[in-house]
């Protein structure tokens, strides 16, 4: 099973960037879910499943999808050694 980064920063496979908050458990059927946040609009909180969040893309519905999971890490670059003492 993927591993989930927690605070990491995820691309979904139709553009947008999320948050990853926590992983929690469904009060009612104990299931995993993430807890994630939109990185635009109005920065709210979202819920899916594990197993759904770290689920492949189905290419039957989305073919020219090149993205191979719904919810990919990204690693962000870092400017900061682009300043030398100023």
């Amino acid at each position: 099973m993927r591993e989930i980064k927690i605070h990491g920063i995820y691309r979904h496979f139709k553009g947008d960037y999320y948050l990853v908050e926590e992983i929690a458990k469904d009060c009612e059927t104990l299931e995993d879910v993430v807890i994630y946040r939109k990185l635009y609009e109005d920065g709210s909180c979202w819920v899916r499943p594990l197993n759904d969040f770290i689920g492949e893309v189905n290419k039957e519905k989305y073919p020219k999808v090149e993205q191979k999971y719904k919810f990919e890490l990204i690693e962000p670059n870092s400017n900061r050694n682009n300043f030398k003492g100023e």
